[in-house]
């Protein structure tokens, strides 16, 4: 079996739903249990996590039940974040134009790109995703007059009709949390839709869907704007919470990072991906506490979670569960 291959599950489990509750849960609670700490640390750690918890959720989405395995969805990140950057330069701070503005360039970014790269498959689709996120990282760093390679610092952060609301850090912790569960569910619900069943079913069998009557070059670009869409709120959402963008958001790196986290976590099990970022972010966190080359001891922990527990942290948990119960 393919380390790609999905898990979705044939119908709702409870385990699941109590898993998912019990992440969100946690997550509420953090601002409450930093105030015992480092609070602006704390929250701007979980801040960070949340982000790319949404980003890969997307990349879980397109990877996990699209087949997709995409090489450039930071791209998508970038962009929400230099348009609130750029918009912010120019005057304009108010979410109720920034955030719909980032969602749309990434989603337009997504739909012409993706009218390209679904035109191909397996390894070409990974290498012109590539392609695609390079060129929007090099053309970033070209942008002078917005800070070049040297990046953007974001003016105010965004205003909403005109109240600092993300001033305070508890409400932009608060306002990502639920953007993540809303992206979460909104996913959710697109996977078991008919929709989504055209969609995974694309990836098992793309001849047999279109042969059957299903455009699934449409399906597949419809995916892949959703998914895009989803980095430009990441984008917005990380613009506000680091006040700085750089080209560094759009680079590869970024992007092979969001397919190491939906690997880590569980791939085609969304919640999956949020544990993924979560587990990648924390343990960078603490391992780069002890030592400079931290990625050291990430890789061989990585590959031991793919050779051994091909489910990520969540098959590998929830095979540990069996195996008890069975005891």
């Amino acid at each position: 079996m393919s380390m790609l291959a999905p898990a979705l599950p044939a119908r709702k489990s409870a385990r699941v739903e109590i898993a998912v509750v019990a992440i969100f849960i946690a997550l509420a609670l953090v601002p409450f249990a930093a105030a015992y700490g480092a609070q602006s640390y704390i929250l701007g750690l979980f801040v960070r996590v949340m982000v790319f918890a949404i980003a890969a959720l997307a990349v879980d989405f397109l990877c996990g039940f699209g087949g997709l395995v995409t090489f450039g969805h930071a791209a998508f990140i970038g962009l929400g974040a230099y348009t609130v950057a750029i918009a912010g330069a120019h005057g304009v701070t108010d979410m109720t134009i920034t955030l719909p503005l980032a969602i749309l360039v990434s989603a337009l970014f997504a739909y012409v790109t993706g009218t390209i790269c679904l035109r191909t498959s397996g390894v070409y689709f990974i290498m012109i995703t590539l392609a695609f996120g390079q060129m929007a990282y090099f053309i970033a760093g070209s942008l002078a007059p917005y800070g070049g390679d040297d990046g953007i610092t974001l003016p105010p952060r965004s205003t909403l009709f005109g109240l600092a609301v993300f001033k305070d850090d508890r409400a932009l912790y608060y306002v990502t949390l639920g953007f993540l569960a809303g992206a979460y569910f909104l996913l959710r619900a697109v996977v078991y839709s008919r929709f989504g069943r055209v969609f995974r079913g694309a990836r098992e069998n793309p001849t047999r869907m279109a042969t059957i009557g299903f455009d699934v070059f449409r399906y597949q670009r419809i995916g892949y704007v959703i998914a895009g869409a989803l980095g430009g709120l990441a984008g917005f959402l990380l613009a506000n919470a680091t006040e700085f963008v750089s080209p560094a958001y759009m680079s590869w790196q970024r992007s092979g990072e969001l397919i190491i986290m939906v690997i880590f976590g569980g791939l085609g099990t969304l919640y999956g991906a949020i544990v993924g970022a979560a587990s990648f972010l924390l343990l960078e966190e603490v391992l780069a506490g002890f030592t400079e080359n931290w990625k050291l001891i990430f890789g061989p922990l990585l590959v031991l979670i793919v050779l051994f527990a091909r489910g990520g942290i969540v098959g590998l948990v929830t095979s540990i569960k069996a195996r008890l119960t069975r005891g």
